[in-house]
């Protein structure tokens, strides 16, 4: 999926006028949140676990090369097979050749947000083949055409009445004449449609939350079933999965998956957890002939014993962008690709270069919230600040924001001119808001005042106001 050709700016403007948008991502602040804080209330050990969190992925990328042989020869044991990709291009080729050695025709999806970082479905359409998603969310953008806004929730920018309007119009050709009136009717016509595609299904590809090095087990969470139906029914089952996301142990695995399930919907575990562990065997009831996982890097190496490895514990609970001001006030699609909120602005850049997503590091207000929540610790504004002192670094700042910057820090390393610049400046500001206490335009801010308020300054520094107390005592 490529990065959108206009600029973060221009679709942060375009969702903010959005009503229906504006209306649907509001509930995450009622609703998600509200939930996780309740979650977490009730779990005392939430901060210890945080802490065994991220510490047992810093282990796992200490020794990242380690794990990732182990669990390849488990997969191998147990009668499955593992294919390394290092970019997308050979990601896509490699589940291409195992679509087309198996003469599949119609694929069904689970869940992957490595799938859409790849651009999967593109490319095995391509080839004739019927691909479809699984997973509610997934289905409705499939079929709208759109991406994933949220990589929990991917349809979190609808309505039910959007979806209501588009599964009318396309929903006629499986026999559903009228307009679904609620949420659960929406549904029903999903599972109704889907159960076809699971039994017609010849390859079924799931992404994974965790790969277990001491079993070559893959782990899936879901709220719907579909991952498990998914895996089972077809005759090929495909995994596809970023190479951070192997843990040593059953045990570890434990651990990640109560600050998973809590961190993205505030529940304590999801109605669905599924260990898949290589292909069906001879007594088994159900299951795949073949079991394949594609291993992907898409630079995460290159992440690795560098300033960015921590980003690589991030296990896509989307807590992060739950909590985030930026995200909650222009939705997923503004960042204009796979991954968004805080995660995305880091993630973005970093896979698919700065010349792409220079913007998103500075779609940020630093305020920590992200950090706060995330269940691993991930440092996200200490990451967004070395982007953005990366890009400064490599010419990636446009030329008059770099003179702004660089006027304000030269001034700013004169204490005593600065001091007595801001001393003239705000007692004119003062006396220019006297009449309102504040600005509705005022120049080089108009980023600021044509969506808000400016209030007027006092009429004296915070140095003049200390000094003044100074003396008082």
């Amino acid at each position: 999926m490529a990065i959108a050709g206009e600029s973060f700016k221009s679709r942060a403007s375009s969702a903010l006028s959005d009503a229906s948008l504006q209306t649907s991502i509001a509930g995450l602040k009622s609703g998600f949140v509200a939930a996780r804080a309740r979650a977490v209330a009730a779990l005392p050990e939430f901060e210890a676990m945080r802490d065994a969190g991220a510490a047992i992925k810093d282990h796992t990328l200490a020794h990242l090369d380690v794990y990732l042989e182990r669990y390849e020869r488990e997969v191998v044991r147990q009668g499955g097979k593992v294919h390394w990709a290092r970019d997308a291009e050979e990601a896509r080729r490699i589940i291409r050749e195992i679509c087309a050695a198996a003469g599949a025709r119609t694929v069904v999806k689970g869940k992957s947000m490595v799938s859409e970082e790849i651009d999967l479905n593109a490319a095995l359409e391509a080839d004739g083949l019927e691909v479809v998603e699984s997973d509610a969310g997934e289905y409705i953008v499939q079929l709208a055409g759109e991406a994933p806004s949220h990589i929990v929730m991917p349809t979190i920018h609808k309505t039910t009445d959007d979806v209501a309007d588009l599964f009318e119009d396309r929903h006629r050709a499986y026999g559903f004449m009228d307009r679904a009136k609620s949420a659960a009717e929406l549904i029903g016509q999903v599972r109704t449609i889907l159960r076809e595609k699971y039994f017609a299904a010849d390859v079924g590809i799931t992404g994974a939350n965790f790969l277990v090095a001491e079993t070559g087990s893959n782990i899936i969470v879901t709220n719907e079933g579909n991952g498990d139906l998914t895996s089972t029914l077809a005759r090929v089952h495909i995994v596809t999965a970023g190479i951070e996301k192997v843990v040593p142990t059953l045990n570890d695995a434990s651990v990640l998956l109560r600050l998973l399930a809590r961190s993205a919907l505030g529940m304590e575990v999801t109605s669905y957890m599924t260990l898949s562990t290589g292909p069906r065997r001879a007594d088994d009831l159900d299951g795949p002939e073949e079991y394949h996982v594609v291993l992907i890097d898409n630079g995460r190496t290159e992440m690795l014993g560098g300033a960015f490895q921590s980003m690589l514990r991030c296990i896509r609970c989307g807590a992060c962008m739950n909590h985030c001001p930026v995200y909650l006030s222009v939705g997923g699609h503004s960042y204009g690709w796979v991954y968004p909120g805080p995660m995305g602005a880091v993630l973005t850049p970093m896979i698919a270069g700065h010349e792409k997503a220079k913007e998103l590091p500075h779609a940020c207000t630093l305020n920590g919230r992200c950090q706060q929540v995330c269940p691993v610790k991930i440092p996200l504004p200490d990451l967004l600040r070395r982007l953005r002192h990366q890009q400064w670094e490599q010419g990636f700042i446009d030329a008059t924001t770099r003179w702004g910057i660089s006027a304000w820090a030269w001034l700013a390393q004169r204490p005593k001119l600065y001091r007595a610049a801001t001393g003239l400046a705000i007692p004119v500001l003062a006396w220019l808001g006297r009449s309102s206490g504040r600005f509705r335009s005022l120049p080089l801010a108009s980023g600021w005042t044509a969506g808000r308020d400016m209030p007027a300054p006092q009429g004296e520094t915070f140095h003049a106001q200390w000094a003044r107390r100074a003396r008082q005592k």
